[in-house]
């Protein structure tokens, strides 16, 4: 048979073999293979032996296998998310281009994990140089912490399915909020939740005036743990749909939920500080609004995203400039 969807899974198509065996029907029909059980256990065998082949090739013949990798790797992984029997093989496998040169296995990214990570961070996006010079990368660059740089549509899906490897859990570096001191560890999350709500008291009525200004597009504006030099960021709650995985159902043509992101602000920039100045002399300063929309779309165009309205963010900028000339 030239192909034989029953023998090799869907994310293996690029395998080319002869199967031999006496256990084999005379009488080969679809109907038949999709009903033999022998046919499952060779269709198990085969797999089980490809993905140790491959690991043995990882281990033993590593510039051959980054070969093989960039050939049909972006094949292979699509494997992650549709085949759950083998998902923890296959991730072992896998390799990733990171902040650091090269690429990298999953566990060599454990084995040289700094004494204090506690996870496995990955950033998704539309293109190495995005992910790479992103903004949310800032902090964990600042702690010498490794980052997987995922760029295919696919690493969208398998991630959100995906809690962890070996015993570490997988963290996006644009989703959630990142604190490094592990104040939100599961077993001090009560006083955490406790400190949370004392600290949304004493928080800076700037913070509500920008929030005000950008109720269409953010639901919560509050401080960086992640930015050291960007005046802001957008990110995503933890089980959030990204601006990524939107674009990949409308190009299925399905139209996702509309999402509002949150709005993380370096409280150590100079644009933060101005603003919050600028606040307090007069809270109902119109220019409040304008500089409001301005980072909050400078944050977008960072992250590679596309902006709600280009066109009215271009002449808020260009007034901005005309005023500052």
């Amino acid at each position: 048979m030239k192909d034989c969807e029953q023998l090799i899974p869907e994310y293996m198509r690029f395998v080319r073999g002869v199967v031999d065996s006496e256990d084999l029907s005379l009488n080969i029909s679809r109907e038949i293979l999709q009903k033999d059980r022998r046919i499952k256990v060779i269709h198990n065998a085969l797999v089980s032996k490809l993905l140790s082949t491959f690991k043995d090739m990882l281990e033993d013949e590593r510039e051959d296998y980054e070969k093989f990798w960039t050939e049909f790797g972006k094949t292979l992984k699509e494997g992650i998310y549709s085949d759950l029997r083998n998902r923890e093989k296959l991730l072992g496998v896998r390799l990733f281009r990171s902040t650091e040169n090269g690429l990298v296995s999953l566990q060599q990214y454990i084995d040289r994990m700094k004494e204090d990570q506690k996870h496995i961070y990955y950033i998704t996006g539309k293109s190495h140089e995005a992910v790479a010079n992103s903004p949310h990368l800032e902090a964990l660059r600042e702690k010498g912490y490794e980052v997987l740089l995922l760029t295919d549509p696919v690493d969208e899906i398998w991630t959100s399915q995906v809690p962890e490897f070996n015993g570490k859990k997988l963290r996006s570096a644009i989703r959630g909020d990142i604190e490094f001191d592990q104040k939100k560890a599961d077993d001090q999350k009560k006083d955490s939740d406790k400190e949370e709500k004392a600290e949304e008291k004493e928080k800076p009525p700037v913070l509500d005036a920008i929030k005000g200004n950008l109720e269409e597009h953010v639901k919560e504006v509050r401080f960086s743990h992640r930015l050291t030099s960007s005046p802001a960021c957008v990110v995503s709650d933890e089980n959030e749909l990204t601006p990524q995985l939107e674009q990949i159902l409308r190009a299925t043509g399905q139209e996702p939920p509309k999402v509002k992101r949150i709005l993380e602000i370096n409280p150590n920039h100079a644009i933060y500080k101005k603003l919050e100045k600028l606040h307090k002399s007069d809270s109902d300063d119109p220019r409040i609004a304008e500089y409001s929309e301005l980072l909050f779309g400078q944050a977008v165009l960072a992250e590679g995203g596309q902006l709600p309205d280009p066109a009215a963010f271009s002449k808020k900028l260009s007034k901005l400039l005309e005023n500052n000339l």
